[in-house]
């Protein structure tokens, strides 16, 4: 235990001085440009940044959680027997891998949103960055499900599960646990192509930088406090996955 909590504390105080020396390079390389810095213009415009945040947070939030849900049941149904589930899985995965997510978001926005009536862009930003997320998710559920020992099936059955309890206790949990850092990495991109759904007009945050850019033409002002923003979305869930995966690891020992 001691051990452990010498080496979590190692690894913080390497992430600090790796981070301190990141920002001294960057403060050095700024330094020599000709440029007129006026960080009053980001307090000035904060209400648009604290807004933006917000939405994409939102938005993010809903698009992974009905992402994995999809990409769950999308995963279930390419190892489904039924060949009816199974090619609708199949076509849903290769539909939405093989095509941009720009694109996406404009059918989304201009043609199926229309035809149903629905002109909030929010939602349709959800749903369109759910079932794009939701295709890599099914091909990551695929694969960890049929990276399973076929040994443990045929345990499993002899003892008298069935095949969906089979699924449930003793394929699907230890498939999860394989899939977490690439899921993770999914969610993590997600929330950086929820950028694009600036050009439906959703106010989250790269649509507040555009907004601010344009009314002021300071653009470093504008982007650098947008990165930074992204990475306060992104590292706290990067972090809270490792702690799950760790916990998970040491219950299956």
């Amino acid at each position: 235990m001691m051990e452990r909590s010498g080496g979590s504390y190692g690894r913080i105080l390497v992430r600090l001085c790796v981070g301190l020396t990141a920002v001294v390079v960057l403060v050095l390389l700024f330094a020599g440009i000709d440029y007129p810095w006026n960080w009053r213009v980001s307090l000035q415009y904060r209400e648009l940044f604290i807004r933006g945040f917000y939405n994409t947070l939102v938005v993010s939030v809903g698009a992974i959680v009905l992402g994995f849900i999809l990409g769950v049941l999308g995963g279930l149904a390419r190892v489904s027997r039924n060949i009816v589930a199974s090619e609708v899985a199949t076509l849903y995965v290769e539909l939405f891998r093989g095509t941009p997510l720009l694109v996406q978001i404009y059918i989304f926005y201009f043609c199926i949103a229309a035809a149903v009536h629905l002109d909030n862009p929010k939602v349709i930003g959800i749903v369109t960055l759910a079932f794009f997320s939701g295709a890599y998710i099914s091909e990551m559920v695929r694969a960890g499900i049929e990276s399973i020992d076929k040994g443990q099936l045929e345990a499993a059955k002899s003892t008298g599960l069935s095949d969906r309890q089979t699924m449930r206790y003793i394929v699907f949990p230890q498939a999860l646990r394989r899939i977490i850092p690439p899921v993770t990495g999914q969610f993590v991109s997600l929330i950086k192509d929820s950028s694009l759904l600036s050009i439906i007009s959703v106010r989250e945050l790269t649509k507040a930088a555009e907004v601010i850019n344009a009314t002021t033409y300071k653009t470093f002002e504008a982007y650098l406090p947008l990165a930074g923003l992204y990475l306060l979305i992104t590292y706290p869930l990067s972090y809270l996955t490792q702690r799950l995966e760790a916990k998970m690891d040491s219950r299956s020992r």
